[in-house]
């Protein structure tokens, strides 16, 4: 079956940096585009980054252009979003997903503040 196991969220201090990961399993991989979304509290889940299949395209909101950055490794079948120049507004869980269902992970806390 298809899991998605998000790690690496935590406190940082605004301006700092986090890099999240998610392991996936149950699935061709490198086969299919992955995603990042978050939910911040009170708010509705959005997209933080997409990457196809092979890595050569990335997709960002303006919300996070040049700040976040999204990549893959298909041999370790895990995708990962780095997060650089934090602020308080990125606070939330951030999700992966992915796969021939569009199947989420369990989510990982980012929390921003001093």
């Amino acid at each position: 079956q298809v899991q998605l196991v998000e790690s690496g969220g935590g406190l940082v201090q605004p301006g700092g940096s986090l890099r999240l990961s998610c392991a996936a399993s149950g699935f061709r991989f490198s086969i299919y585009t992955m995603y990042w979304y978050r939910q911040a509290p009170g708010k509705q889940r959005e997209l933080v980054a997409s990457i196809s299949s092979g890595g050569g395209i990335a997709d960002y909101p303006d919300s996070v252009k040049g700040r976040f950055t999204i990549s893959r490794d298909n041999a370790e079948n895990t995708v990962y979003l780095q997060m650089n120049r934090l602020k308080p507004e990125d606070t939330a869980v951030y999700y992966c997903k992915g796969g021939p269902r569009g199947d989420w992970g369990q989510g990982t806390q980012v929390t921003v503040s001093s």
